[in-house]
């Protein structure tokens, strides 16, 4: 092949080779988008909004923050869980409380191993959830390391929580308020997962014959209080039949987002085809002076939000710190994952023009919300949470059709501002009524003149 010389002589441009190094890119496995990715990198036009959204504070999950200075010290109470896991089942299954020491030892190897070559057999599925990494290749054994320790943690965390097992007095995690803090926020990130195939993997080999609860159910009362201070009883819900083997889980914030979406009336009917683009809604304080009645309701899920005569129901959120991180985690993950409804996105943005100042969110908390933060943090965190965001089909295209629709006519504008304005107070209450009796009597004074 030739080389090819520009006007100026000193550059010269191999075409042979080129073409060699545009050859070899093409064939490279990695181009396209693969379906078994679900644990993702936050792209930085997302984080950059709220760094500390999208990082553990005290505990790595899975590969991606490992090793990381400040979540070394954690690593150690992952040791201890293994380790109380261990010795809970050998007792279970020995059936002994007198087995020596070295027995316990030969034993608790023995069902490790069992453990990891388990992991080992389904590394390559495992690893294939993380997107641009092969973990299994990168890291080898400690890739299975990770994926028992970090799994076989959270399993006896939840269970732990859920009362299945007794934390001991000594225990760091439930001995220290703290730290369930920290594991709320860790655990719900994007980047902080393991891959569900692997948790169910190994809750199915720890669990014993006395244990009733599935691993979704221990899931989801371990983050029962995310989104409400009143958690409803699962079983009363009929939360958990949503999940069965026909549905796909891929990891713990996969979960969070399907308890929600999955029982959700208000996306069952409002399917992606027939939803419309994004447009702006009224606020709620606007919405108010057009006659709209706010009522608190209690549904299935919190994307629940309808409008019906008039009034405007939405279910009750809880806000509180970690608030924030699961919606923008959430948001991330529907906005990585190919073909993912933007569900999350789409309530983000409802919000968003809902609560635009904090007179909004104060007329949401007396009504509906349950806020833990100030109304200036509050309201400053769903005016920013949906930026740099794409929806293509927008899921509450008729709500907001519906609510425009209700503030241009003027009957329901008048009479809000007639009642806002002359009814708000008792003393203006009894002018009102003072005034009406004595038009009623001129108009009875004047008949009976005339008569």
């Amino acid at each position: 092949m030739a080389e090819t010389g520009s006007s100026d002589d000193s550059v010269v441009i191999n075409v042979g080779s080129l073409v060699s190094s545009l050859d070899d890119e093409m064939d490279y496995d990695g181009l396209s988008m693969s379906r078994t990715y679900c644990i993702f990198e936050t792209p930085n036009i997302l984080s950059r909004h709220k760094q500390h959204s999208f990082v553990p504070n005290r505990f790595s999950i899975g590969p991606m923050h490992h090793g990381e200075q400040k979540l070394v010290p954690t690593e150690k109470i992952k040791v201890k869980y293994l380790k109380d896991l261990l010795s809970r089942v050998i007792t279970s299954r020995c059936q002994e409380t007198t087995m020596s020491k070295e027995a316990k030892k030969i034993e608790q190897r023995k069902l490790l191993t069992v453990w990891v070559n388990v992991v080992k057999s389904i590394k390559t599925e495992a690893s294939a959830c993380y997107a641009g990494h092969d973990f299994a290749a990168q890291l080898g054994e400690k890739f299975v390391k990770i994926m028992v320790l970090d799994s076989c943690f959270i399993i006896e965390l939840f269970r732990k929580d859920a009362g299945v097992v007794t934390p001991k007095e000594d225990d760091p995690i439930f001995s220290m308020s703290c730290m369930l803090q920290f594991l709320h926020h860790d655990l719900i990130l994007l980047e902080n997962q393991v891959p569900w195939l692997v948790l169910q993997t190994l809750f199915d080999k720890t669990k014993l014959p006395s244990e009733t609860k599935s691993l979704v159910e221990l899931t989801l009362l371990f983050f029962a209080t995310m989104f409400t201070s009143h958690p409803p009883d699962l079983i009363q819900t009929d939360l958990l039949p949503f999940f069965s083997a026909q549905i796909t889980i891929n990891h713990i914030l996969d979960l969070l987002r399907l308890s929600l979406v999955l029982p959700s009336e208000e996306i069952k009917n409002n399917k992606p085809e027939e939803s419309g683009s994004w447009q702006p809604v009224h606020s709620i304080t606007r919405l108010q002076e057009a006659g709209v009645k706010f009522v608190k309701v209690a549904p299935r899920s919190i994307l629940d939000i309808r409008f019906r005569k008039g009034r405007l129901e939405i279910p009750s959120l809880l806000i509180q710190e970690t608030t924030e991180t699961i919606l923008r985690n959430l948001i991330a993950y529907e906005q990585c994952l190919p073909h993912c409804p933007p569900i999350f996105t789409c309530y983000a943005k409802l919000l968003d023009n809902l609560i635009d100042t904090t007179n909004d969110m104060d007329i949401l908390c007396k009504k509906i919300y349950d806020n833990w933060l100030s109304p200036e943090d509050a309201t400053q965190f769903f005016n920013k949470l949906y930026n740099d965001t794409y929806v293509k089909k927008f899921y509450y295209s008729k709500l907001c059709d519906d609510l425009n629709r209700h503030c241009k006519r003027l009957w329901p504008r008048w009479r809000a501002y007639y009642v806002q304005n002359y009814f708000a107070k008792p003393w203006a209450v009894a002018a009102q009524i003072y005034a009406v009796i004595m038009f009623v009597l001129t108009l009875w004074q004047t008949y009976i003149k005339k008569g």
